[in-house]
């Protein structure tokens, strides 16, 4: 007894202590995902929409927590042989994605509270399946082992595939959700392979010790690493819709629900950058001759190939609205890949350029979404031309989704989508990337006629029998889906009025190590 006692006196504790209040945005989020699959069984078919407004509390009880963590100083689940070696960690990085991520969900399920109710969508397993995959983006940034990243990564996309086919009997939502599947299957295990060449030269899992390890790669190995690096971005660059990863958006921006396809837009991108930034600045910068150029030669033809797809768009073809947002996301997916090239040729604090922007994006492009719902409502083919004298039938949509356009465009008075372009120019400019910040201000003019086209629009008079017959006739806008629009404008224009806000972000020190 004597021999065991002094032995494991000697011996570091395999016992870890857990910092609840750090991990509390995400196991809330699950939790309440979890109660509310459970109480699906036993709640009557009557009061299935109270489902809806749980999943709603939950998500903003779950924003709440990330008040007490804003110092961005916690880390949990570390190595008892390594303290330093962490597998979450919430540092200011993590705190402003987990925002962006727990306030857009917020906002998707307020959507989602009147398309369930509409469409007949099974509520227990919508709202489950929302939660389960924001709980999934929630853990991603905080990770800090290539393990927990795929695994995040997974719990996050997986739920998404079944959110896009949930409308049963659809066509278009069953194709959108296989096509999504299988190219995201495929890009994950590559992505594994990737990480299993890597751990093969490194011996470890987490990004610091892995970093530390690739500095120093024997010769014989250095092929064998290149290859790992290259394959784990893989997986990542897909979900960020990166040419040439992109081709599942329009199809399935189309058949998914309005709201997942806002979803998509903003929490599915934010996870793809997520992971892209962790694992190339914090994990692989020993290898940013090789991530730092593939990323600017992707971020080039992400933003040419969906500015050009976005400006083919005919105002009378069906879903021609919901199809421009997509490829608008694809060409705005550029810019957000800018400052992560950058970062390989300057300091690793480059990339709060792309927190920033997608601060803006987020706001924005919900809001947009948000008015398409609503439009949606009366005009079911998600055309251009619908829009058409919007105006002159709901005033305030009209405005809030007029003010949408000018942000994405970087017009005034979206002044917070102008300021955030000019840090992610500044990015390229500061890096030496000056061919790719000239394609950029190309590709912002481009951008600006698809986004003053549809603007336009919005304020002319009603064609045809529509004018004919006077004033339009107007229904009641749900409130969950006005409370989506009001807050996205007001926090649209809130930026604008102080984008200091948001751009503190990029100037700012986001990882503790």
């Amino acid at each position: 007894m004597t021999a065991l006692t002094v032995l494991a006196a000697e011996s570091p504790s395999l016992v870890q202590s857990v910092d609840w209040l750090a991990i509390a945005p995400v196991v809330i989020t699950a939790v309440v995902g979890l109660v509310v699959l459970v109480a699906d069984l036993f709640v009557a078919e009557r009061h299935k929409a109270a489902l809806g407004w749980i999943s709603v509390a939950g998500l903003a009880a779950a924003t709440a927590t990330l008040i007490p963590l804003r110092a961005g100083d916690r880390s949990t689940f570390c190595l008892t042989a390594d303290p330093e070696a962490c597998s979450y960690t919430v540092d200011h990085f993590t705190v402003v994605v987990q925002f962006l991520v727990l306030a857009g969900a917020l906002l998707t399920a307020l959507l989602s509270v009147t398309a369930v109710r509409d469409t007949r969508m099974p509520a227990g397993e919508y709202w489950f399946l929302l939660l389960s995959s924001a709980a999934g983006a929630a853990l991603l940034p905080a990770s800090r082992d290539l393990a927990t990243l795929i695994v995040a990564l997974e719990v996050a996309s997986l739920p998404a595939f079944a959110l896009v086919g949930m409308r049963r009997g659809d066509r278009l939502s069953s194709e959108a959700a296989l096509k999504f599947f299988l190219s995201s299957v495929t890009a994950t295990a590559v992505s594994l392979m990737g990480v299993s060449f890597v751990y093969a030269v490194t011996g470890s899992l987490h990004l610091t010790q892995v970093a530390d390890r690739l500095g120093d790669v024997p010769g014989q190995f250095d092929t064998l690493a290149m290859a790992g690096v290259a394959l784990t971005l893989v997986g990542f660059a897909f979900k960020t819709a990166a040419v040439p990863f992109h081709f599942w958006v329009p199809d399935t921006y189309v058949g998914a629900p309005l709201p997942i396809a806002g979803y998509l837009s903003v929490i599915g991108k934010a996870v793809g950058f997520t992971g892209l930034i962790l694992v190339t600045v914090i994990a692989f910068p020993a290898y940013s001759q090789i991530w730092g150029p593939a990323i600017a030669v992707l971020a080039a033809l992400t933003m040419t190939l969906g500015n050009a797809a976005a400006v083919r768009q005919s105002a009378d073809r069906p879903n021609s609205a919901v199809r421009l947002l997509a490829w608008s996301s694809v060409g705005q997916a550029g810019y957000l890949l800018v400052p992560i090239a950058a970062a390989a040729y300057s300091e690793r604090d480059q990339i709060g350029s792309t927190l920033a922007y997608a601060l803006m994006y987020a706001a924005v492009n919900l809001g947009a979404f948000a008015v398409a719902a609503l439009v949606a409502r009366t005009k079911p083919l998600h055309r251009i031309s619908d829009y058409r004298g919007l105006y002159a039938e709901r005033p305030l949509a009209a405005l809030s989704l007029a003010f949408f356009l000018l942000c994405l465009a970087g017009l005034p008075p979206g002044i917070i989508g102008l300021f955030a372009k000019v840090t992610v120019f500044q990015s390229a400019v500061d890096a030496g990337l000056g061919w790719l910040a000239v394609l950029m201000a190309v590709n912002v003019v481009i951008a600006l006629y698809y986004y003053l086209r549809w603007t336009a629009l919005l304020f002319r008079a009603p064609e045809g029998a529509a004018a004919a017959e006077g004033a339009p006739v107007r229904t009641k806008a749900p409130w969950p889906v006005a409370a989506a629009i009001v807050a996205t404008a007001i926090t649209a224009v809130v930026l604008s009025g102080a984008p200091q806000l948001v751009l503190r972000v990029a100037s700012g020190s986001l990882f503790t190590q």
